[in-house]
């Protein structure tokens, strides 16, 4: 059984997991063929989650979830800038060119 919380922003489910560099990471709970996090359950029963690649392809326990960074309404939306403030990352963008 999967142990899902809310997002505090959407209010969706949510699953953590904990990733090979040891950080967390929220995912979508219901698999996910265009994911591009990696889900398995450990030998302690930890969620674990990486990255596939071409050199470590996805393997017959783990399935594909979308990190819910990628679905949360609230972190897609992009807010407006209030009149008289200016954006600089167009500036930002041509700097590092």
């Amino acid at each position: 059984m999967k142990r899902t919380i809310l997002c505090r922003d959407c209010r969706r489910p949510v699953l953590w997991t904990i990733t090979e560099a040891g950080k967390r990471l929220a995912v979508d709970p219901d698999p996910d063929p265009a994911g591009n996090a990696a889900i398995w359950r450990d030998g302690t029963g930890a969620v674990r989650s990486r990255r596939p690649s071409a050199d470590l392809p996805l393997t017959g326990w783990e399935r594909l979830h979308m990190p819910h960074v990628a679905t949360c309404p609230a972190h897609t939306e992009q807010l407006a800038l209030p009149v008289g403030v200016t954006s600089l990352a167009e500036h930002r963008r041509k700097r590092r060119r």
